[in-house]
């Protein structure tokens, strides 16, 4: 463990509230930008599922030799 000397300097019932609370702070804000500059995120956590994307299938092209013949 190479930040065992951290808590010589901050006590770890100082030190341990400020990080767990900046984690939860960036969490938050993290998620406030990408519920602010997408669409698709608000929509998704409300429930609304996009309608399903079907691939057309490809139409159907004669091999390269069959066609002179």
């Amino acid at each position: 463990m190479n930040q065992k000397h951290i808590w010589t300097v901050v006590k770890p019932t100082v030190g341990l509230p400020l990080f767990l609370g900046s984690v939860a702070a960036t969490s938050l804000l993290v998620h406030y930008a990408i519920l602010s500059h997408t669409s698709w995120f608000p929509a998704y956590w409300n429930g609304h599922a996009k309608a399903p994307v079907v691939a057309a299938a490809p139409a159907a092209t004669p091999a390269p030799g069959a066609a002179s013949q």
